[in-house]
């Protein structure tokens, strides 16, 4: 049996500044933006090439916003991540070159982290 990491829910403060961070800033594209009711609403995110998902919303988690960490992406070209980011207008940090890749973070307005990861070549 296959296990599958689809959708991930982010706590964030403002729905509306978070999907236009991630969509607009990030380039992640929007899948859905759906309200429920009055107490919930449902914005799924998906970054280029994933299978994977965030989600953020209203009445959809109970955590504080930005207490998520260590999200990872896997990525291509580091420097190239880098470049798009910042001419985005996201913060990020300087590429670093460890070990087990190279790497770019940055975090979401409310603190939620992330890490972009470039793969060490193999062989």
């Amino acid at each position: 049996m296959d296990y599958k990491i689809e959708l991930i829910i982010l706590p964030v403060s403002d729905v509306n500044r978070a999907k236009a961070f991630y969509a607009d800033q990030v380039g992640f594209v929007v899948d859905h933006d759906h309200r429920v009711d009055e107490n919930v609403r449902f914005v799924q995110l998906t970054p280029p090439g994933s299978a994977c998902s965030i989600a953020v919303g209203e009445g959809l988690v109970d955590t504080p916003p930005g207490s998520v960490h260590g999200l990872q992406i896997v990525i291509d070209d580091a420097d190239a991540a880098h470049a798009e980011l910042s001419a985005r207008g996201v913060p990020v940090s300087e590429v670093q070159d460890l070990a087990w890749g190279r790497f770019v973070y940055f975090a979401d307005p409310d603190g939620n982290e992330w890490a972009l990861q470039q793969l060490p070549q193999r062989g």
